[in-house]
């Protein structure tokens, strides 16, 4: 792997001494918001988009598809531009070409323009998490990476939460073509403030080789990692994309109180994922990552079990806190168990297996259940699933020097 400049080693050397920096982490949060939004921002915006492209429903949720299949073909090139231009520049390409196809997407006119445009749009996405990772645990010191990564996971909560109201409030004075221009332009003025006054990210990675990436794939921790993943990215995004469904189908609310549940129950997950970060720094990643997945599993079962217009959304804002959870503990174990030549193609290996399943295939199966039986079956599996793989934290290779466990405190420093 190849060395830090003189000029980046002293920068690692002085940000050592800072206990932690802050500025560097919410740079990358605001940019990993707007890479964020801006795949879930259609969402609200496909009914003014069947009209207008002559999409129907199918076609319509066909979208999502062709964004996920671009995202991980994104995440799958990620370490193979990292490793030339560094992490940094990786990130600027990323959401400057996002912010470049966002606005090429503003003029589309038709359904296979927007589906051209949602892959490419896909694959800009996709290069920004295994770089944003791999920034943050250089920059900061690994005793406070829990912390630091729970910072950087608000980014997507903030996009659940606010993508519908920043959709609403834009299309009361702009065409939907003009909200996609909107968040084109704050990504490329994020990317320009980034370069100006970001900092982070200057290595480069360690080029993935076919070889390597054979390895990593037939290594069990990828496995069980990506296991976990997409076990949890189903009991978040791929059970957050049903919940309304579920809520007026099976439970009886209306559509609007369906949809205000759905998205306020992400507003617990901001407060309790700064409580999973101190808890991953203090009970280390295995301990707390079972904690997580038992807390999102048991609620989940009792989703399945328990009905009532009382009971049900009070599971769903408990249910949606403890999902979110587990994200900082998961990215911290990954950035522990690989070496860090490998941890960025371990990111993008673990999330492109991860979301394939969980938000590519946990929706449909959910779907398909219900047609057959009923939501809640699909919750009772689910729930299930996240509790059978409790065991699996027993297996796979552990971190040396039982950096699993919680780091010991600080030793003062003799300078």
């Amino acid at each position: 792997m190849p060395t830090p400049a003189p000029d980046e080693a002293r920068r690692l050397a002085a940000s050592s001494r800072i206990p932690f920096p802050l500025s560097p982490i919410l740079f990358l949060v605001l940019i990993f918001y707007l890479n964020f939004t801006s795949r879930v921002i259609l969402s609200p915006l496909l009914p003014v988009l069947e009209g207008e492209l002559g999409l129907g429903h199918g076609g319509a949720g066909s979208l999502f598809l062709v964004v996920q299949i671009g995202y991980c073909a994104g995440l799958l090139v990620s370490g193979f531009v990292s490793s030339r231009l560094t992490h940094r520049n990786t990130i600027l390409l990323s959401t400057t070409t996002l912010g470049a196809v966002l606005l090429a997407m503003s003029r589309s006119t038709s359904a296979v323009e927007m589906r051209t445009g949602l892959v490419l749009l896909g694959i800009a996405a996709g290069l920004y998490l295994p770089s944003g990772i791999a920034a943050i645990t250089r920059e900061i010191r690994q005793e406070h990476w829990g912390k630091a990564l729970a910072i950087h996971e608000l980014a997507p909560n903030l996009g659940f939460i606010t993508a519908p109201l920043l959709a609403e409030a834009l299309l009361t004075r702009l065409p939907w073509r003009g909200v996609l221009a909107v968040l084109g332009l704050l990504a490329i003025l994020a990317g320009g403030g980034f370069l100006a006054f970001g900092s982070g990210g200057a290595h480069r990675s360690e080029p993935p080789r076919f070889r390597t990436m054979g390895q990593l794939a037939r290594d069990p921790s990828l496995l069980i990692t990506a296991m976990l993943f997409a076990v949890a990215i189903g009991s978040g995004l791929g059970l957050y994309t049903m919940m309304p469904l579920f809520l007026v189908s099976e439970i009886g609310l209306e559509r609007a109180v369906a949809n205000g549940i759905a998205g306020l129950s992400r507003v617990a997950g901001l407060a309790a994922i700064f409580l999973a970060g101190t808890i991953t720094d203090r009970l280390g990643h295995r301990r707390a990552l079972a904690v997580f997945l038992g807390a999102t599993g048991t609620l989940t079962l009792l989703l399945g079990l328990v009905r009532g217009q009382v009971a049900t959304p009070v599971l769903v804002f408990l249910q949606a806190a403890a999902a979110v959870c587990f994200f900082p503990a998961g990215f911290s174990m990954v950035s522990l168990i690989f070496p860090p030549a490998h941890r960025d193609l371990a990111v993008s290996l673990v999330t492109v297996i991860g979301s394939l399943i969980g938000a590519g295939a946990v929706p449909p199966a959910i779907g398909y259940l219900a047609e057959a039986s009923s939501f809640s079956s699909g919750l009772l599996l689910l729930g299930l699933l996240s509790l059978a793989m409790l065991p699996l934290l027993r297996y796979g290779r552990r971190p040396p020097r039982g950096l699993d466990e919680a780091p010991p405190p600080p030793r003062p420093r003799g300078r």
